[in-house]
């Protein structure tokens, strides 16, 4: 999980406008829809709330990446690899055949080894990969626990995004089962629009996820640029995002942090759901009582305490959609003004979105969540089968077949366009870390080595995304 304030693009700069919204697709806020037929009576605050988890709340964030508006062209490949040390990663020289240097400390990728690595030992243990494997290209965001770097895997060429989260900064903030959490729920999913997790390892001083490199910016950027999205293209955008949270529902994961900032593009234009540091697995017919989530896009159950299980999703992928068809969510404010809206409030639609888009917003924006559209017992299928999707070839969609109408501007696969200066132009190297604890039973990291198998989608090829 990396949060941190996302970069606010300069009006000035060159913005990229396209056709997509009538002369008169504005929000009248003076319209206002009754919903009080669909919410009815407000419950009760919670009194007395015990959470089993940390409340973890964020404002208006991104996770990995920064969105830019600056014009930029491919980076030519420098031989540079990644070098651990107890002050610093550092960014060093890299000759052909030349492995690191003895004296620099690297505890190995078998976490089972990091205890037993003599100090100044090159510990590497077959069939796995540790930092040695990947050169240095850039810095393309920055969050709470550490950098994320564009990175190229030396034996194939392969370009991922490395995130990289120091362990000390994790065990001060108490958020070590969260980053074990995430990469656990990383490892089990395999979807085509979904950012997958291909490697896994750590070191003394930190822990690493290698990630796809999706390249094409943020949805978040993308509706800054456009204002808001016609119908076609948000329906094509939230039939990809309501495939990818069925995937994660039926697979016992709760995303629980929907929104635009964690929803990449891909080079042909398609969603890429990313971050899972709030994720977490559920059984059915089971609560959470955690408050955690962006402020926004927080279903009425989590605001109130009183638990919440998968529909709180379908609730943000409500918003996300408001927010697609009309430029802004419908609750805005500071933090208790929104929290409180959330609970109380009815919802403002504007007049020009279609009686099919109200009515998928009505059912997705139900208060209740045993009301809500996708909490029954068919899940998913309800939201799917709903007549504002009526159009939609859910296989063919699934196949990545269904190509929306927009394509962000990408050179390559190593283009860094879509991703902010302020993340590309910062200094590769990272602040000092301190030792974490050599009590074995302390060390809450332990089998966070991974190496994903072949993937199960033959249609999807990550050297094309």
């Amino acid at each position: 999980m990396v949060s941190s304030q996302r970069p606010v693009p300069n009006k000035n700069q060159k913005q990229l406008y396209l056709s997509i919204s009538p002369s008169n697709s504005f929000l009248k806020d003076d319209v206002e829809l009754d919903f009080s037929d669909v919410f009815g009576p407000l419950p009760e605050e919670a009194n007395d709330i015990v959470y089993d988890e940390p409340a973890v709340v964020y404002s208006r964030s991104h996770s990995l990446v920064g969105p830019s508006s600056f014009d930029s062209h491919s980076l030519k490949l420098t031989k540079l690899t990644l070098r651990e040390t107890e002050d610093s990663i550092d960014l060093v020289e890299c000759i052909e055949g030349e492995s690191l240097k003895e004296n620099d400390e690297f505890s190995g990728n078998d976490d089972s080894d990091s205890d037993k690595a003599a100090e100044g030992d090159l510990v590497k243990v077959s069939g796995v990969v540790g930092i040695e494997d990947f050169e240095v290209l850039k810095v393309v965001g920055k969050g709470a626990f550490g950098k994320v770097y564009q990175v190229r895997k030396k034996e194939t060429s392969e370009i991922y995004a490395m995130k990289v989260m120091r362990k000390d900064h994790i065990m001060e903030k108490n958020h070590a089962e969260y980053m074990k959490a995430e990469r656990d729920i990383l490892t089990k999913i395999d979807h085509p629009f979904i950012v997958q997790l291909k490697y896994s390892f750590q070191t003394k001083y930190r822990l690493y996820l290698v990630l796809d490199f999706i390249n094409g910016g943020h949805l978040f950027f993308q509706l800054y640029h456009q204002g808001l999205f016609m119908e076609d293209l948000a329906r094509v955008y939230t039939a990809e995002i309501v495939s990818a949270v069925s995937h994660l529902h039926e697979k016992g994961i709760m995303h629980r942090d929907l929104k635009p900032e964690n929803i990449l593009m891909d080079t042909e234009g398609h969603v890429m759901l990313t971050d899972f540091g709030l994720a977490k697995e559920f059984e059915e017919n089971t609560r959470s009582n955690s408050m955690c989530g962006t402020t926004e896009y927080m279903a009425p159950e989590i605001v109130r305490g009183k638990g919440h299980d998968k529909a709180a999703d379908w609730w943000s992928v409500g918003i996300l959609l408001y927010e697609m068809l009309t430029g802004k969510p419908p609750f805005m404010g500071n933090k208790g003004k929104i929290q409180q809206k959330i609970v109380k409030d009815k919802i403002k639609l504007p007049q020009f979105l279609s009686n099919e888009a109200h009515a998928i917003l009505k059912g997705l924006l139900q208060k209740e969540p045993e009301r809500r559209l996708g909490s029954g017992p068919s899940g998913a299928e309800e939201i799917k089968q709903h007549k504002w999707f009526k159009g939609i070839n859910w296989k063919k969609l699934e196949a990545r077949e269904v190509q929306p109408s927009f394509k962000p501007e990408v050179s390559g696969t190593h283009c860094i366009a879509n991703f902010d200066k302020c993340w590309t132009d910062m200094s590769v190297l990272d602040s000092p870390a301190s030792s974490p604890s050599s009590d074995s039973k302390a060390n809450p990291f332990t089998n966070f080595t991974y190496v994903r198998p072949p993937p199960s989608f033959l249609h999807r090829s990550t050297s094309n995304l």
